[in-house]
């Protein structure tokens, strides 16, 4: 099994000023181009079984991809899910100062979109569309909302559970 991370972005939602939720999808299902290469355009789609079996336990919120943990899986402030969009979360910055600085950043649109951090176990590629197929991921490092992001597929929306 390959040990190269990647990456893949996502979109925000922000609750209420009180609430310090975000949540939003850190990946769809959908195709999303990655590069243009001599006229032509190569793809990256995420099959909708991919997460399935994908190790979830010690998931961590942190902005690009580095440095400082804002939430994590394994202390209850995050929360990491599948469903039939995609890979979506659900993140409480309210327990501590710098996590709240991080809720008031996204809220003033300084982080717009995420990105997430895991590692592919099976992939193919389609020649006939140009587009490489994660059939399968082995583990989910992070999700993180990040300057610049590669998937713009991604949905956001306000926190209103």
């Amino acid at each position: 099994m390959s040990q190269n991370r990647e990456y893949r972005p996502m979109e925000l939602r922000f609750g209420d000023a009180d609430s310090y939720i975000v949540e939003g999808y850190a990946s769809t299902f959908e195709p999303y181009k990655m590069m243009e290469r001599d006229g032509v355009d190569y793809y990256e789609r995420i099959a909708p079984d991919a997460f399935e079996g994908a190790d979830l336990s010690d998931v961590v919120f942190r902005i690009d991809h580095v440095g400082r943990v804002y939430a994590r899986t394994s202390a209850g402030s995050l929360d990491v899910w599948t469903d039939e969009h995609g890979l979506a979360n659900r993140t409480d910055l309210s327990r501590t100062q710098k996590a709240k600085e991080i809720f008031d950043d996204i809220k003033a649109g300084n982080y717009p979109q995420m990105s997430f951090c895991f590692t592919v176990a099976d992939q193919h590629f389609d020649r006939a569309t140009h587009t490489r197929v994660i059939d399968r991921i082995a583990k989910v490092y992070d999700v993180s909302p990040c300057a610049f992001v590669a998937n713009p597929t991604t949905e956001l929306g306000i926190a209103t559970r």
